[in-house]
C-alpha cells in the first residue's frame, strides 16, 4: 500500500469517521436544505421545493471529500400531510455512502402564527469500499480492515419534530435510529470491532428573524450535532437580508477534530429561482494542506398561480 494512500486515508478516517461512527454529510447552508437531517420539515415552505446541492471538502488534498444531494418536498392537498424525497452521494476518498430516504410530516396548527410537525424518514443507505483502486489484491484478501466489508442496501428510519412560525424555528431529529454494522464479521482476535458502522446521531437545529429596518433583516441560527462514538459538533450562523433578495453571512464550525470559519452569499434570482455559495477557511491541522471547502447550492420552487403564500420563507 502506498504510504500517500494511507495518510490520505487516514486523514478521511479521523475526520469523517470518528470513532468508527459514520454520520451524516455536513452542510454549510443547512438552513436551506434541512429535509437532509429532518423528516417534519417536509412541506413547510408551502410549495414543492427543489433543492440541489455540490460540496466540495478540502480542496487541493487527493481523495477530499465531496458531497451531492438531491431533494424535493410538498405539502399535499390536505396542507397537514406534507412529503419528501432525499438522495445524497457522499464520497469520502476510497469510501462511498449514499443515502436515499422518503419523508412524511404531519402538521398541527398550535394557535394562529405557529405550527408543530412531526416526521418519519425511512430509506436505505449504501456503503461501498473501493478496494480495487485502494488496495492490491493480497491486502483485499489478508487485512482484517477491509476483508469483510459489505457492500450492500441496508434499511433505516429517522424521526423528527419541528416546531415554526414565520420567524423563528426549532428543530430536533434523529435520521438514522438502526446502528447498521458494514462488516460482514465482527471483531476477531481483540482487532478493531468496526471499520464502518452508522449509529444513531440526534440534530438540534434553530433560527430566528429580526428586523433591523425596512430593507434590511438579520437571521441568526445554530445547528448542534451529537452521535453515539463521535465528537459534539456544532454550527453557528449570522446571515443578513437585504431586500427580501440577497443573503449575506458569515459560518463558525467546531468539532473536536476540524474547526472551520466561512462566509456564504444567497441570492433570490426569481420568486422560482435561488443560488447559494459557501466558503470554508480551516482553523485546524488540515490548513497546510487544503485551500479549503466549496459548496454550492440551488432551489428551484414551483408556485400555482392562484395559490397565495400567506408568509414569506426565511427558511
Amino acid at each position: 500500500m502506498k504510504k500517500s494512500r494511507v495518510y490520505i486515508f487516514a486523514i478521511i478516517v479521523i475526520s469523517c469517521l470518528s470513532s468508527n461512527a459514520q454520520q451524516l454529510p455536513q452542510f454549510s447552508q443547512y438552513m436551506f436544505n434541512t429535509i437532509s437531517v429532518n423528516p417534519a420539515y417536509a412541506g413547510s415552505r408551502e410549495t414543492i421545493s427543489v433543492v440541489g446541492l455540490y460540496r466540495s471538502q478540502w480542496v487541493g488534498l487527493e481523495g477530499g471529500p465531496s458531497t451531492q444531494t438531491l431533494s424535493a418536498h410538498s405539502p399535499l392537498k390536505n396542507e397537514k400531510i406534507g412529503l419528501g424525497l432525499s438522495i445524497i452521494n457522499d464520497q469520502l476518498g476510497f469510501e462511498n455512502f449514499v443515502f436515499a430516504y422518503g419523508d412524511f410530516s404531519y402538521t398541527i396548527k398550535t394557535n394562529e402564527n405557529t405550527k408543530l410537525a412531526f416526521g418519519l424518514k425511512a430509506g436505505f443507505t449504501h456503503y461501498n469500499l473501493d478496494g480495487d483502486n485502494f488496495l492490491n489484491e493480497e491486502e483485499i484478501t489478508t487485512d482484517p480492515f477491509f476483508s469483510n466489508i459489505s457492500s450492500r442496501w441496508n434499511p433505516n428510519l429517522g424521526v423528527g419534530v419541528f416546531y415554526h412560525s414565520n420567524r423563528w424555528y426549532v428543530g430536533l431529529s434523529a435520521p438514522r435510529i438502526l446502528k447498521t454494522d458494514y462488516n460482514l464479521r465482527g471483531n476477531e482476535d481483540g482487532g478493531p470491532e468496526y471499520l464502518a458502522l452508522e449509529r444513531i446521531g440526534y440534530y438540534l437545529t434553530g433560527g430566528y428573524v429580526f428586523d433591523l429596518n425596512e430593507n434590511l433583516k438579520l437571521k441568526p441560527s445554530t445547528l448542534f450535532k451529537v452521535t453515539n462514538g463521535a465528537p459534539i459538533s456544532f454550527d453557528i450562523n449570522a446571515n443578513l437580508l437585504f431586500f427580501e433578495k440577497f443573503w449575506v453571512g458569515a459560518a463558525y464550525r467546531y468539532n473536536q477534530d476540524t474547526t472551520t470559519l466561512g462566509a456564504l452569499a444567497d441570492f433570490q434570482v426569481s420568486k422560482q429561482l435561488r443560488i447559494g455559495y459557501s466558503y470554508e477557511y480551516f482553523l485546524s491541522d488540515l490548513r497546510p494542506y487544503t485551500s479549503g471547502t466549496h459548496e454550492i447550492l440551488l432551489m428551484f420552487e414551483v408556485y400555482k398561480p392562484r395559490k397565495r403564500i400567506k408568509s414569506p420563507r426565511y427558511f
